[in-house]
């Protein structure tokens, strides 16, 4: 389980397969000087809920991820959570979509 640390303070826990995923969507958002929000579910042993945070190119971020190894990338996740990012509602998680080359598939709750 990776984490992701937004401002030094604002931490979510994550796969480290979508993690990956994401790191890609947000570092190609924010070359781009293309500000967004980044929202997720808080776990129901903190009280559930959700965060949204304000990505910029002035935002502290840290990936921190358990395991050594990068996986392989999904392309089609890549696109599927590039076009969350670029719609109103902001970057989310959404499950990982059949690839057919990536034998490792994460089930990931979409309802936000």
């Amino acid at each position: 389980m990776g984490r992701f640390v937004y401002e030094n303070s604002v931490k979510a826990e994550i796969e480290d397969r979508a993690l990956s995923h994401l790191q890609l969507v947000i570092t190609a958002k924010l070359r781009r000087a293309e500000p967004f929000t980044f929202t997720w579910r808080e776990d129901q042993s903190i009280g559930g809920g959700r965060t949204t945070v304000w990505l910029h190119g002035g935002s502290s971020l840290v990936y921190r991820f358990l395991g050594s190894r990068q996986p392989s990338i999904n392309r089609k996740w890549i696109d599927a959570l590039a076009f969350t990012a670029n719609a109103p509602t902001g970057l989310y998680l959404v499950p990982e979509p059949a690839d057919g080359s990536s034998g490792e598939k994460l089930g990931v709750p979409a309802d936000l």
